[in-house]
């Protein structure tokens, strides 16, 4: 998860905007395609950082690219742009959704398995380590990565429960090699 102290603030400054003003659901859905956007196409993150464009011109940009976007996530990227922290856009979101999902009872999570898992694989995860971290539900993210072998790691915030083959070989190595 980010560490960035400046995402940070700038996701609680905007939670609290976005709470205050009951846009909250809004607000994470527009970051969440903010995110994918910046993940499909990293020239744009570039040319917002580039200092060839004048600040203008990128926020044109910004307003060109996300015209139907919650005018809160709009002005946060502007403000990121004035204080030439842009590249943090993608912390900020991150930040964001941790804030939005506590508020709501629940944690984000990401959960890495070698194939995409089912809507009831999902669920019996959510259920099982939810309590584990005192939430009522997860909101998780399941992300492919062959190299585990098999079984799955759940990273939530700090913590990490990994039942993969992968770590048990490791394991076995070390206990094995000394």
């Amino acid at each position: 998860m980010s560490k960035s102290q400046v995402a940070k603030r700038y996701a609680e400054a905007l939670f609290q905007l976005a709470q205050e003003k009951n846009a909250l659901v809004e607000v994470s859905n527009d970051l969440k395609e903010l995110v994918k956007v910046i993940e499909s196409t990293p020239e744009l993150i570039s040319l917002l950082v580039n200092p060839k464009f004048s600040i203008e011109r990128k926020k044109q940009i910004v307003a060109e690219v996300f015209s139907k976007a919650n005018p809160f996530v709009v002005n946060t990227l502007n403000l990121l742009i004035e204080k030439k922290r842009v590249n943090e856009a993608a912390n900020l979101a991150e930040e964001f959704s941790e804030l939005a999902a506590a508020a709501q009872g629940f944690a984000v999570a990401k959960v890495f398995s070698t194939r995409a898992l089912t809507d009831d694989e999902l669920n019996e995860i959510s259920s099982a380590f939810a309590k584990r971290v005192g939430k009522e539900q997860l909101n998780i993210t399941n992300e492919i990565d062959p190299s585990i072998l098999g079984g799955v790691r759940v990273q939530i915030g700090n913590y990490i429960f990994d039942n993969t083959v992968a770590s048990k070989l490791q394991g076995l190595k070390r206990t094995l090699v000394g």
